[in-house]
């Protein structure tokens, strides 16, 4: 993989964790923040899909690698609500 395919491969991360965060309504940070949770968000998301054998919507390929869109969204949406929830049980403490 050359370092354009890394720079679009974050920024396709940055996109999917930014609208995971806005849909979760709940943003933890800035630009880094959502190429990372648009990272673990696709991990989540893939597991999740496989683990209920479902298929890989809307993958864009990049250097021979698929990244997942919609799963990554929606595992960007699981990943900011757990850091919600976390955040607000710290913070009452």
């Amino acid at each position: 993989m050359g370092i354009l395919e890394l720079l679009l491969v974050l920024l396709v991360a940055a996109i999917c964790g930014g609208i995971g965060q806005s849909l979760a309504g709940y943003t933890a940070g800035g630009c880094l923040t959502s190429i990372v949770v648009g990272f673990i968000g696709a991990y989540i998301g893939v597991f999740i899909a496989r683990q209920f054998g479902l298929p890989i919507f809307l993958a864009v390929q990049v250097g021979g690698q698929a990244f997942p869109i919609i799963w990554s969204v929606l595992g960007a949406i699981i990943f900011t609500l757990v850091l919600a929830l976390i955040n607000r049980a710290v913070v009452r403490r």
